[in-house]
Protein backbone atom coordinates (compact mmCIF):
# COMPACT_ATOMS: atom_id res chain seq x y z
CA UNK A 1 0.00 0.00 0.00
CA UNK A 2 1.19 3.50 -0.85
CA UNK A 3 -0.21 6.51 0.99
CA UNK A 4 0.56 9.87 -0.61
CA UNK A 5 -0.13 12.89 1.60
CA UNK A 6 -0.96 16.34 0.26
CA UNK A 7 0.70 18.04 3.24
CA UNK A 8 -0.60 21.53 2.44
CA UNK A 9 -4.15 20.23 2.26
CA UNK A 10 -3.93 18.15 5.44
CA UNK A 11 -2.21 20.89 7.47
CA UNK A 12 -4.65 23.47 6.12
CA UNK A 13 -7.68 21.44 7.17
CA UNK A 14 -7.34 22.58 10.80
CA UNK A 15 -7.29 26.29 11.65
CA UNK A 16 -4.58 26.02 14.33
CA UNK A 17 -2.36 28.90 13.20
CA UNK A 18 -0.34 26.82 10.73
CA UNK A 19 -0.10 29.80 8.36
CA UNK A 20 2.24 31.60 10.78
CA UNK A 21 4.85 28.84 10.48
CA UNK A 22 4.29 26.62 7.45
CA UNK A 23 7.58 24.73 7.87
CA UNK A 24 6.84 24.11 11.56
CA UNK A 25 3.35 22.84 10.73
CA UNK A 26 4.79 20.50 8.09
CA UNK A 27 7.44 19.30 10.56
CA UNK A 28 4.75 18.52 13.15
CA UNK A 29 2.79 16.54 10.56
CA UNK A 30 5.91 14.60 9.55
CA UNK A 31 6.73 13.79 13.18
CA UNK A 32 3.20 12.55 13.77
CA UNK A 33 3.29 10.46 10.60
CA UNK A 34 6.57 8.87 11.67
CA UNK A 35 4.75 7.30 14.63
CA UNK A 36 1.65 6.31 12.69
CA UNK A 37 0.67 2.69 13.26
CA UNK A 38 -1.30 1.39 10.29
CA UNK A 39 -3.08 -1.98 10.29
CA UNK A 40 -1.17 -3.05 7.17
CA UNK A 41 2.31 -2.27 5.84
CA UNK A 42 2.38 0.95 3.85
CA UNK A 43 4.86 3.34 2.35
CA UNK A 44 4.01 6.91 3.35
CA UNK A 45 5.03 9.69 0.97
CA UNK A 46 4.49 13.32 1.96
CA UNK A 47 4.63 16.05 -0.68
CA UNK A 48 5.78 19.46 0.55
CA UNK A 49 5.57 22.69 -1.40
CA UNK A 50 6.43 26.35 -0.85
CA UNK A 51 7.68 27.43 2.57
CA UNK A 52 6.82 24.00 4.03
CA UNK A 53 9.71 22.48 2.04
CA UNK A 54 12.10 23.70 4.76
CA UNK A 55 10.81 20.82 6.92
CA UNK A 56 12.07 18.37 4.30
CA UNK A 57 15.69 18.86 5.35
CA UNK A 58 15.12 16.51 8.28
CA UNK A 59 14.54 12.77 8.17
CA UNK A 60 11.48 11.13 9.67
CA UNK A 61 11.32 7.38 10.24
CA UNK A 62 9.03 5.57 7.85
CA UNK A 63 8.19 8.68 5.83
CA UNK A 64 9.53 9.60 2.40
CA UNK A 65 9.44 13.33 1.68
CA UNK A 66 9.05 14.71 -1.83
CA UNK A 67 9.83 18.39 -2.33
CA UNK A 68 7.72 19.82 -5.13
CA UNK A 69 9.67 21.85 -7.66
CA UNK A 70 6.50 23.68 -8.61
CA UNK A 71 2.93 22.67 -7.93
CA UNK A 72 2.42 20.22 -5.09
CA UNK A 73 -0.51 18.74 -7.00
CA UNK A 74 1.72 18.04 -10.01
CA UNK A 75 4.29 16.37 -7.74
CA UNK A 76 1.56 14.18 -6.21
CA UNK A 77 0.38 13.13 -9.66
CA UNK A 78 4.01 12.31 -10.57
CA UNK A 79 4.37 10.10 -7.47
CA UNK A 80 1.14 8.27 -8.33
CA UNK A 81 2.13 7.85 -11.98
CA UNK A 82 5.55 6.45 -10.97
CA UNK A 83 4.08 3.84 -8.60
CA UNK A 84 4.02 0.24 -9.69
CA UNK A 85 0.84 -1.29 -11.03
CA UNK A 86 0.54 -3.65 -8.06
CA UNK A 87 0.56 -0.83 -5.50
CA UNK A 88 -2.73 0.11 -3.89
CA UNK A 89 -2.47 3.89 -3.81
CA UNK A 90 -4.42 6.25 -1.57
CA UNK A 91 -3.92 10.00 -1.85
CA UNK A 92 -4.90 12.06 1.17
CA UNK A 93 -6.42 15.32 -0.03
CA UNK A 94 -9.68 17.25 -0.11
CA UNK A 95 -8.77 18.92 -3.40
CA UNK A 96 -11.49 17.87 -5.87
CA UNK A 97 -9.42 18.54 -9.01
CA UNK A 98 -6.44 16.59 -7.63
CA UNK A 99 -8.75 13.71 -6.74
CA UNK A 100 -9.96 13.59 -10.35
CA UNK A 101 -6.39 13.55 -11.64
CA UNK A 102 -5.15 10.73 -9.40
CA UNK A 103 -8.31 8.64 -9.77
CA UNK A 104 -7.78 8.77 -13.56
CA UNK A 105 -4.46 7.01 -12.83
CA UNK A 106 -6.15 4.29 -10.75
CA UNK A 107 -5.49 5.70 -7.28
CA UNK A 108 -8.06 6.14 -4.53
CA UNK A 109 -8.50 9.22 -2.39
CA UNK A 110 -9.42 9.97 1.19
CA UNK A 111 -9.93 13.26 2.96
CA UNK A 112 -7.62 14.75 5.57
CA UNK A 113 -9.90 13.56 8.39
CA UNK A 114 -9.19 9.93 7.38
CA UNK A 115 -5.51 10.49 8.14
CA UNK A 116 -5.92 12.84 11.08
CA UNK A 117 -8.29 10.42 12.82
CA UNK A 118 -5.59 7.73 12.61
CA UNK A 119 -2.87 10.09 13.79
CA UNK A 120 -4.97 11.36 16.70
CA UNK A 121 -5.97 7.90 17.96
Amino acid sequence: MLIVVDAANVVGSRPDGWWRDRAGAARRLLMRLSTLDLPQPAEVVVVLEGAAKAAGSEEFAGVRVVLADGSGDDAIVDVVAAATAEDRITVITADRRLRERIEALGAESAGPSWLLDRIDS
